[in-house]
């Protein structure tokens, strides 16, 4: 199973209230584990503030107001931006697949800032990672769902009607949901 440029949507009762009510893009995902970054918890941070603190004067109005997002519990210091396969930075972006990008050095932030970075974009301060084999335990716990990423969903939509968005996308309704797993 590979769920590479997959979504994560977190169950109800999945028991870390870090992930309650989260949407995850997996940017890789194999045999060494995974990682992937929240796209629906914005932080108490604004990417004018974030520009600031680095020093990175912004030419672009829009980018100042936007919020920066907790991309996980790992590394929380550290930037990553998640956006449209349109750009590749000058040092270094990963390429997820044909829609999605993610880079995790400081000129993505220097573009953005000039208005010649990607199309599409958001910034997040940490990361979701897991081991070996964790995360496909997680799933058979009834931790996550799992279906396709769709750029509107992840770029389009308000934060906080993600969860539910991506939900429709299975066709399920969050309040059809139970925090109760089943097995056959």
């Amino acid at each position: 199973m590979d769920l590479t440029g997959q979504l994560l949507i977190a169950m109800p009762g999945m028991g870390d209230p870090r992930f309650e009510h989260s949407v995850v893009f997996i940017c890789s995902h194999g045999e060494d584990g995974a990682m992937g970054l929240i796209v629906n918890k914005p932080a108490d941070l604004r990417v004018a503030a974030l520009l600031t603190q680095l020093d990175i004067p912004c030419q672009i109005p829009v980018v100042n107001d936007t919020p920066v997002r907790f991309g996980g519990p790992v590394e929380t210091a550290r930037g990553f931006v998640l956006h449209s396969s349109d750009y590749d930075a000058n040092l270094h972006s990963m390429s997820v697949d044909a829609s999605f990008s993610m880079t995790a050095t400081l000129d993505i932030l220097e573009d953005l800032a000039k208005g010649t970075g990607p199309e599409r974009s958001l910034l997040m301060l940490g990361y979701s990672g897991w081991g070996p084999g964790q995360l496909e335990d997680e799933i058979g716990d009834n931790g996550w769902l799992t279906v396709q990423a769709d750029p509107a969903l992840i770029f389009d939509i308000a934060d906080d009607r993600k969860w539910e968005a991506a939900l429709k996308l299975l066709g399920i309704d969050a309040l059809t949901l139970s925090a109760s797993a089943g097995h056959a």
